[in-house]
């Protein structure tokens, strides 16, 4: 392609609420431009890239016989009424109703579609197991869109999803679309950890996420140095080495604590260390049951683990007005004695061992000093309900967990019988018995993939673009347009390599500053630059990475092409 004919929209300076380096670049390359907020259009260098990536996604689901198919867009509220997703997706589906008052929305994702087509319309075990993919747009009304393609209202996935008569069935096929999917972050240049996940919205008990580690990150996964253990911060366990003291059960007494409002200040008032205190936080679980949950006072909540450990569908921590309403008592005096006003009493394991602690009194302005578990209050339930701290040990190698920011690129789940149960999707099995049909889901942010292969990709003045994923793989650059050697040579070249590579030649009259400040932005794993050598056969190279560019006679160019390209 010549570039006079390309439209490359360049800016000097990214807009300055551009914050994430890859956004700041891909605004500035001529790589998309937002039409509103979280929505974007894809200019022909941004494009150029997620054609290639979508060809890379459709070569590997073909090797492992997942055929592509396309659903629609615009989707009726009947199926997400049915599968219960219609009010537990929260805000962030976008909804609206026709001409004739009937609710639709646009589809964030399509299990519900896929159970009513697919599944419902699989008879009997013989037909399974299969799979299908599509790759379409998805719509999410984020509350904040930031970070460019991270976190945008209208953007393009991969989802594909998986049918099985049994779970051997489908342990195979989550197998074969996590290596079809490692093999695409491969070729697209991007590095990626998979980790354990929290399945969220989408039902089932099992997923995994691949998180491609990135500064701008909006996740947080936990790792060991070996690699032996990675989980998203919301599932990571680690192991407590706290070993509290062993002692005699002492005499409960109220003690006065006015004004401490936090458990640091509390300490310090009762010349405690925060390991003597149980913080006592009251839930709302699905809008309907009390839930007190107790934390060895050093600790945090987890929330997601809790919402695990309850099945819960939602929760939340009580208000001002609903503690005060159901406990008689304001923030920071709540307590597990006597708390009748509870249906269940929930603990983290850190509070098992403890003897003679600092415990909401229920009544404000004062703890109970030496509360004793079995003696002055009881525990329904006990599990892993804390935050996991860097630096703690991993649960399988006991090495300490470092944390790195990270961008979710794709997250795949074992579904299991989550949708088809709820929407009677049953096939019978060997002996003619009905059973419903398990499912898998699969998907890959394609847009998305685009900002984290630029985080990791990024140079001093540019990109260095991954070779399958370039927009362009050489990218010769004319420095006279009115030198008649050079443009023969470089017309020359752009034959030659054209039949097997895609060439950009850059053939405008411009000054060579902006030509090499465009050449950086586009980031072409080779350039080639015709000069001053022309007549002796010689054109400089350069790769992204490179300081300097290197001199090569035009005979042995062919053989540097090769070897960099392939």
């Amino acid at each position: 392609m010549r570039q006079s004919f390309l439209f490359m929209p360049t800016l000097k300076e990214a807009p300055s609420d551009a914050v994430a380096a890859s956004h700041k670049l891909m605004l500035r390359g001529g790589y998309v431009r937002q039409v509103t907020a979280g929505v974007y259009a894809y200019l022909p260098l941004g494009f150029r890239v997620l054609v290639k990536v979508q060809q890379i996604m459709r070569e590997e689901m073909a090797k492992i016989n997942v055929p592509e198919m396309i659903m629609p867009e615009l989707l009726p509220a009947t199926l997400w009424e049915e599968s219960g997703r219609w009010q537990k997706y929260g805000p962030e589906m976008f909804k609206l109703k026709d001409r004739h008052d009937r609710q639709s929305m646009l589809g964030p994702t399509h299990e519900e579609t896929f159970t009513e087509i697919v599944a419902k319309g699989l008879k009997s075990y013989k037909q399974m197991p299969i799979a299908l993919y599509q790759i379409q747009n998805k719509f999410r009304d984020e509350n904040r869109p930031r970070f460019g393609l991270l976190r945008t209202r209208e953007f393009i996935m991969l989802d594909a999803y998986s049918f099985a008569a049994t779970t051997a069935q489908l342990d195979q096929q989550f197998d074969d679309e996590k290596q079809a999917f490692e093999a695409i972050f491969q070729r697209c240049g991007v590095k990626v950890v998979p980790v354990i996940a929290d399945s969220g919205t989408m039902g089932g008990k099992n997923s995994t996420e691949f998180q491609a580690p990135a500064a701008i990150g909006e996740d947080t996964i936990a790792t060991n140095e070996t690699g032996t253990y990675s989980a998203n911060l919301e599932m990571a366990v680690s192991l407590d080495t706290f070993t509290p003291d062993q002692e005699a059960a002492a005499e409960l007494s109220e003690v006065a604590s006015p004004e401490q409002e936090t458990i640091a200040e509390l300490a310090d008032f009762l010349q405690v260390p925060e390991t003597r205190i149980v913080k006592s936080v009251l839930y709302i679980v699905n809008e309907a049951e009390h839930v007190l949950v107790l934390i060895r006072g050093d600790k945090q909540i987890n929330e997601v683990k809790l919402t695990h450990l309850l099945d819960a569908d939602a929760l939340r921590t009580a208000t001002d007005a609903e503690l005060e309403a159901i406990t008689g008592v304001h923030k920071g005096s709540v307590g597990p004695v006597k708390a009748d006003w509870a249906d269940q009493i929930i603990a983290d394991d850190t509070v098992k061992d403890l003897t003679n602690v600092v415990v909401g009194a229920g009544k404000d302005g004062y703890q109970y000093k030496n509360a004793n578990l079995n003696r002055d209050f009881q525990v329904d339930h006990y599990g892993d309900i804390r935050v996991a701290n860097e630096g703690e040990p991993d649960p399988v190698d006991h090495l300490p967990l470092q944390f790195t920011t990270s961008i979710e690129v794709g997250h795949i789940f074992k579904l299991g019988t989550y949708y088809t149960k709820t929407m009677g999707a049953d096939f019978l099995d060997q002996n003619g018995k009905a059973q419903p049909v398990i499912m898998g889901s699969y998907g890959i942010g394609v847009t998305r993939l685009l900002s984290a292969v630029m985080e990791q990709h990024l140079t001093k003045f540019g990109i260095a673009w991954p070779k399958e994923i370039a927009p362009f793989a050489i990218h010769i650059v004319q420095m006279k347009m009115k030198d008649d050697k050079q443009t023969e040579l470089a017309q020359a070249l752009e034959q030659k390599y054209g039949a097997r590579y895609d060439v950009l030649y850059d053939d405008r009259n411009e000054r060579a500053g902006v030509k090499f400040a465009d050449a950086d932005l586009v980031g072409a794993p080779i350039r080639i630059t015709i000069g001053k050598k022309t007549a002796e056969g010689v054109v400089e190279v350069k790769r992204p990475t490179d300081e300097r560019a290197v001199e090569v006679t035009t005979s042995e160019l062919a053989a540097l092409i090769n070897k960099e390209l392939g």
